[in-house]
């Protein structure tokens, strides 16, 4: 899953990355209003954590832009200002849900979980394709009784696959949720963690969930494989 964070506090928006990307989550940082619309009307982000107080436009106004974009990914607004009237303010604009500063980390990754699956036919608390399954807010994976170890970045890639079973996914929109903007490694990048997926998910159990569409990309069978 791809989070876009909009920080202007550099120390505070490098602990928010770190402590993000641990999760599992690919992580954007900008420090500025006109960035954080930029990036989130022109990328394919599943979250935003946006600070109300950054460089203008601020961060109610970045929210209430985004949403008469028609961008609607869920967004969690930080800001040291507790006061009822400024979290009217962010909810009125657009945002999910508020968080004061300081905060627990453990808090803001449990909010953001639950924002992710807000809409349970679309994003339901434990992800199933047949005999696999995969718990977002455990981090665990299993194929029929036996749970499956993977690395932080496999564990996103499967997720993605997970939440569009049986659709084709090019290697590109791939790449956009499951990898940040900044990454600049090998192309081949993704066909490389969908073969260390398939030697944990599918081969050990004789199953072929991950299918190559030549020419396409991807896709996760409905069925589990």
């Amino acid at each position: 899953m791809r989070v876009l964070v909009v920080e202007d506090d550099v120390k505070m928006a490098s602990v928010l990355k770190r402590g993000l990307e641990v999760e599992g989550y690919a992580v954007d940082v900008v420090a500025t209003g006109e960035d954080a619309l930029w990036a989130g009307s022109e990328l394919p982000y599943d979250a935003v954590v946006l600070d109300a107080m950054i460089p203008a436009p601020d961060g109610f106004d970045v929210c209430r832009r985004l949403r008469e974009a028609g961008r609607w990914m869920p967004v969690i607004m930080l800001t040291a200002r507790d006061a009822v009237e400024d979290r009217v303010r962010g909810l009125d604009a657009g945002a999910d849900d508020y968080l004061a500063k300081p905060f627990a980390f453990a808090e803001l990754f449990a909010r953001l979980r639950a924002l992710l699956r807000r809409d349970s036919s679309e994003r339901p608390a434990v992800l199933r394709a047949g005999d696999l399954a995969l718990d977002p807010s455990t981090k665990t994976v299993s194929r029929g009784d036996s749970e499956v170890s993977l690395s932080a970045k496999e564990l996103s890639l499967l997720e993605f696959l997970m939440r569009h079973k049986g659709e084709v996914l090019s290697r590109t929109a791939i790449l956009d949720h499951v990898w940040d903007f900044a990454y600049d490694g090998t192309s081949n990048v993704v066909d490389v963690y969908v073969r260390y997926l398939r030697e944990k998910i599918d081969r050990p159990y004789g199953r072929h969930a991950i299918e190559t569409v030549r020419g396409s990309g991807y896709r996760l069978r409905a069925d589990g494989g």
